[in-house]
């Protein structure tokens, strides 16, 4: 049986009652720019963009999906933000259920913006319906996982662009303070002087992350589907996460420089998988035993999934690493991790997180030209006016660690509403910058890209 179910989230408590399709459309028309339709939410992504507001956004959220457990920790995700005591949120749901639910959404069209987070492999399929029916896309990443999703993806921009439609992806990294601050030094002369070239040996640019299966969000553990661990469905290591990682190498080694596919000359790649054993995989996904379409994965009684990757490649002539590796759990008091460096013909600009830090992304300028007056100036002139309180701590002969103040580092939750505002930003201007469309399209022709070189291996 299909159903169509009204929840009104509130803050007194969750509302469920059963309403045929015809009384839950007669829903009042909003003067909200933004009415978001939330396609198949199988991802925790799905529903941290609304652990805030925006005027801009209707309160009422059209959810279409199958019936199951995600679902269900989606509504139950949405109820905790419309319950919390600090700064509830108002959301109300509308939730069609039924295996048809992507021709309902396309069918009903209630929304005008399709905020899709869940099962990669398909994800590119809901995003080329939605641009052909008019519908604008907020999608988590990664659009696509392989080469085929890959020329599926052209198309959708290319149909988004004919129907005047905004199709992006969520960038979260780019509003973590440390990253902000890395870009900013390397983008001035005097203290960063030129990005080096590199070699394969020693990249003039790296970024290197750690993830952990099982970790807490919002609190509370985080309880994955069991399809996250069929690479399948998700993506291998290669392809998922280092979105991130070479989304940023672009944004930072090319500010707002439009790129293109033939930029890219990708050297190496390869793959390796994170082993768990079946009590492991009971604790992060709730199930009881390996599910049959995991079985091809499994030997021993123990669950292989290629999460782990790594691509060297270069970006107009630039020598660039990406490295992501996924472990179970992270040791007592850790957490996930990044490590970048940006090498230049003045200085090293290198971000660590680990024990020494306390497990807090933190900066650090190593100079090579003894410019430290010009290093002092930017900081104390320039950027603490847009930063109060950004200062600097020297460690050593000629090397700064920059000090950020705690409340800069809001965190990854916190930065879905940052990335969801400048969506909105540019959805009210009605286009984005020039660079942002072709620099999506080599973001992925380079994974993808490093996908076929690991696969040749």
């Amino acid at each position: 049986m299909k159903n169509t179910v009204l929840v009104a989230v509130a803050a007194v408590g969750v509302l469920l009652s059963c309403e045929n399709k015809e009384s839950v459309s007669q829903t009042p028309e909003s003067n909200a720019e933004i009415t978001i339709m939330s396609l198949d939410p199988g991802h925790f992504h799905a529903g941290l963009i609304h652990k805030s507001m925006y005027p801009q956004v209707d309160s009422t959220v059209y959810v279409f999906a199958p019936e199951g457990a995600e679902l269900q920790d989606y509504m139950n995700r949405m109820s905790g933000y419309n319950n919390r005591e600090d700064a509830p949120t108002a959301w109300n749901l509308q939730v069609s259920t039924g295996d048809d639910y992507l021709d309902k959404m396309i069918s009903s069209k209630p929304g005008n913006v399709m905020m899709v987070a869940g099962k990669n492999d398909r994800k590119i399929d809901y995003i080329s319906a939605a641009v052909n029916n008019g519908i604008h896309v907020y999608a988590d990443k990664p659009l696509v996982i392989n080469k085929d999703g890959f020329k599926k993806l052209l198309d959708a921009f290319a149909q988004a662009e004919q129907n005047d439609l905004l199709l992006y992806d969520i960038m979260t990294e780019r509003f973590e303070i440390s990253t902000i601050l890395q870009r900013e030094l390397s983008m001035d002369p005097a203290v960063f002087g030129e990005l080096e070239k590199g070699t394969l040996e020693n990249p003039a640019i790296t970024k290197e992350s750690i993830h952990h299966f099982f970790k807490y969000v919002s609190g509370s553990p985080l309880i994955r589907p069991d399809w996250f661990f069929d690479t399948d469905i998700e993506g291998t290591g290669i392809v998922d996460v280092t979105t991130h990682l070479v989304d940023l190498i672009q944004w930072e080694a090319f500010p707002e420089v439009i790129l293109d596919t033939t930029d890219v000359e990708m050297l190496t790649a390869k793959l390796w998988p994170t082993v768990m054993d079946l009590e492991q995989f009971r604790l992060v996904t709730g199930k009881s035993e390996f599910p049959g379409f995991l079985r091809k994965n499994v030997t021993n009684d123990k669950l292989s999934v290629n999460s782990n990757g790594e691509m060297n490649y270069k970006l107009k002539g630039v020598h660039a690493k990406v490295s992501v590796i996924w472990n179970y759990q992270a040791p007592e008091g850790a957490a996930d991790t990044h490590y970048s460096m940006m090498r230049g013909t003045k200085a090293n600009l290198i971000i660590q997180q680990g024990e020494a830090e306390d497990y807090v992304a933190t900066l650090y300028v190593e100079l090579l030209d003894g410019q430290d007056e010009a290093l002092l100036s930017l900081v104390k002139k320039k950027l603490q006016g847009r930063f109060p309180g950004l200062d600097l701590q020297k460690t050593g002969e000629s090397k700064y660690k920059v000090i950020i103040p705690e409340e800069y580092h809001n965190g990854h939750e916190a930065h879905f509403a940052q990335v969801t505002e400048k969506y909105l930003e540019y959805f009210t201007q009605g286009n984005m910058p020039a660079w942002e469309v072709p620099n999506m399209i080599v973001k992925y022709h380079t994974t993808t890209e490093a996908l076929t070189k690991a696969s040749e291996n």
